[in-house]
């Protein structure tokens, strides 16, 4: 990877990393359908006048707003609305890498590996020490809620991939014309108008910033970047960098927000980005030993 390759895929590192404090910040002033329903009207809208529409048909389209706009992140925001923190949230929404490895096989039929296998039972170790310490400084709901994101996400891994091969950039714009009417009812039912009204009331420049920075920084320009990358390298050398984003999303939430994580949340956290790194590198790892134990 050339250098500035390499220095635009750590640029959405630390934007999507960043992402989660910058939520947090917005759910401060902005209940978390309305929230959600401002984040992906504005970005759709003006990009769509600009971006030509992915070649799909529009079921599927309507499925990828649904399952990765709508669903992930109508979970993941009501789950840091609820108690989740920033930092644990960045981390155990990256266990979407093993939903989308279970729906694959049952909805595609793709073969899972033994070395996913062992990636998958070591992460889940480590999502169930997080989940046991519910109460110090995460609510059981928030965790339950963020693994729920989690697997809108490989759902919507699973519908990118039914899709096929196509402009990514435009496939996350005109799917973000998707969500913000289904935000908008959900934040109507749960959140009612008169939350709506007083915080579009109180609506300010700070929630302005946190809206350009989930629209434009987090989807827009981080998509945009990373279909760069996918364009030019292979996804196995891409892919290893978006275990950087709990690394940055957790380190973040405890310089900016000061949270902490206890002994046996920090030994779950390292337990899952061991998880991780085995799924994403173990295969390779294997096929690499595998001539020297056949020289010896």
């Amino acid at each position: 990877m050339s250098p500035r390759d390499l220095l635009l895929a750590l640029v959405v590192i630390v934007v999507w990393g960043l992402n989660f404090v910058v939520i947090m910040v917005g759910l401060q002033d902005v209940p978390p359908m309305l929230l959600g329903a401002l984040r992906f009207l504005l970005a759709a809208l003006p990009a769509v006048f600009f971006i030509r529409p992915p070649r799909v048909p529009l079921r599927w389209l309507l499925a990828y707003g649904l399952t990765i706009s709508l669903g992930q992140f109508a979970f993941l925001f009501s789950a840091m609305k609820v108690g989740m923190p920033a930092g644990l949230a960045s981390l155990v929404l990256q266990s979407q890498a093993f939903f989308t490895l279970f729906f694959a096989a049952l909805l595609l039929g793709e073969r899972v590996r033994s070395v996913n296998l062992l990636g998958l039972l070591v992460a889940a170790g480590g999502l169930a020490l997080i989940g046991a310490q519910s109460g110090q400084g995460m609510t059981l709901a928030g965790f339950m809620l963020t693994i729920g994101a989690a697997s809108m996400w490989a759902l919507g891994n699973v519908v990118t991939r039914k899709i096929g091969d196509v402009n990514l950039v435009g496939l996350v714009v005109w799917g973000s014309l998707v969500p913000p009417l289904p935000f908008l009812g959900l934040s109507w039912w749960l959140e009612g108008p008169v939350a709506i009204e007083t915080a579009l009331q109180g609506f300010g420049l700070k929630s302005l910033l946190v809206l350009a920075y989930l629209s434009f920084g987090a989807t827009i320009l981080g998509y945009s970047l990373w279909s760069r990358l996918l364009s030019r390298y292979p996804a196995s050398q891409v892919a290893p960098f978006s275990l950087l984003v709990p690394v940055v999303g957790l380190s973040s939430s405890v310089l900016l927000l000061g949270e902490r994580l206890d002994a046996l949340q920090m030994t779950g956290a390292l337990l899952v980005m061991l998880g991780l790194l085995v799924n994403v590198g173990g295969a390779r790892l294997v096929g690499l030993m595998r001539p020297l134990g056949a020289r010896s």
